[in-house]
């Protein structure tokens, strides 16, 4: 694995703390993703230093989250969160701890993460901390909890669904003992916020492996969220374009397929995802259940009625087919078209009327490109 140099301003915040006496390493994404040879985006700092000694090192840093022990240092126009080493108490509501005690000891910090790829701890000579194997894991490309999986879960149900993402994202497999605890305890994932187990799923549809997002419903993870158990057949998603709207119809299209939806709409509503996400996707699946047509002619009418993305969500294994009317630069809509409103007004059309010979003009143009044309159509509703 190779290793990556954090920049020089992540480096002078260690120095800093060192320099006041306190013990201060790289800890969790940033960590892994450097001994990934990946560069990570952000390299969060955790040391001994209470909050209160580091908001007085560094002047200018902000209180993000003095609770849990953060605070956001400014250097260099660059933002690191640095965090106190920390134990944690009870999480009664499965996601938050109910507690936050400050500790002078790393280990005990790194033993409180979710999985040993993320436990790992890097000082600012190079050398690396890591005492529950995550660099073992790592090059078995495992995601395994720290400790034993049943308690990290009940701690922080999110916890199942990460797993899973990471394991799309990375393209890595989860562990046997961690996967048979997700199933176990599958029923905590209704203690969790709608928002955040999207968040989650999203992330796994735009991962390299977007098939992985007919996980979180094979261990049950969604069943509040579906009518029926099972697993749907996401195949398909991987033929995708990396696009978020297109992704989220797939997967709805996979789920009504297999009967564990009937409602997409309805589906990503209870999500949380934006109005236009869940009405497009929400039409683009009903297309796509209905059948898309063959020829180009019929392909522009679906677009003249329901707009470029609802038919892109349905298109599937006929994009090739979509794209090319797409291209083609033919007419489909009433913005394309060579008359406008303002010239059949001139000529006394209005109100219903007007209405109906623009759409009698663009059936003709959709069924014969070559007619768009001024004159053309304007002679149309003359002989007309």
């Amino acid at each position: 694995m190779s290793v990556i140099s954090p920049p020089d301003y992540a480096l002078k915040i260690l120095k800093t703390l060192e320099d006041a006496g306190f013990a201060a390493y790289f800890v969790g994404g940033c960590v892994r993703d450097n001994l990934l040879g990946r560069r990570p985006r952000d390299w969060d700092t955790a040391t001994s230093a209470p909050p209160e000694q580091i908001l007085s090192i560094f002047p200018g840093s902000k209180p993000t989250g003095l609770k849990h022990g953060t605070v956001t240092v400014v250097t260099g126009g660059k933002h690191v969160e640095v965090t106190t080493f920390r134990a944690e108490g009870g999480y009664a509501d499965h996601r938050r701890p109910d507690s936050v005690r400050f500790i002078s000891d790393l280990t005990a910090d790194l033993s409180r993460r979710d999985f040993t790829i993320n436990a790992m701890a890097l000082s600012r000579a190079g050398e690396l901390i890591d005492p529950f194997g995550g660099q073992t894991d790592l090059k078995a490309r495992l995601i395994r909890c720290v400790g034993e999986p049943e308690a990290r879960f009940e701690e922080d149900a999110l916890r199942m669904f990460r797993a899973l993402r990471f394991s799309a994202q990375l393209g890595f497999t989860v562990e046997a003992k961690t996967a048979a605890a997700i199933k176990r305890k599958a029923h905590l994932a209704a203690f969790l916020a709608p928002e955040r187990i999207c968040g989650e799923l999203e992330k796994v549809l735009l991962s390299p492996n977007p098939t992985v997002a007919a996980e979180p419903f094979s261990y049950g993870l969604m069943a509040h969220f579906t009518s029926a158990p099972g697993t749907p057949d996401a195949k398909q998603l991987r033929h995708l374009p990396n696009d978020r709207l297109l992704r989220w119809a797939g997967l709805c299209e996979a789920l009504e397929r297999g009967g564990l939806i009937s409602d997409t709409a309805a589906f990503l509503a209870a999500l949380r995802l934006d109005t236009y996400t869940v009405r497009t996707a929400d039409t683009g699946v009903a297309l796509a259940l209905s059948g898309l047509p063959e020829d180009g002619a019929n392909l522009k009418r679906l677009l003249s009625a329901y707009g470029t993305d609802a038919v892109r969500c349905a298109a599937g294994q006929r994009r090739a087919a979509l794209s090319a009317v797409l291209d083609s630069g033919e007419c489909w809509s009433l913005d394309c078209l060579a008359v406008k409103g303002g010239d059949l007004l001139a000529l006394g059309y209005k109100g219903k009327a007007l209405g109906d010979a623009l759409g009698f003009l663009l059936e003709r143009v959709i069924e014969r490109p070559e007619l768009n044309e001024r004159e053309t159509l304007l002679g149309m509703l003359h002989d007309l």
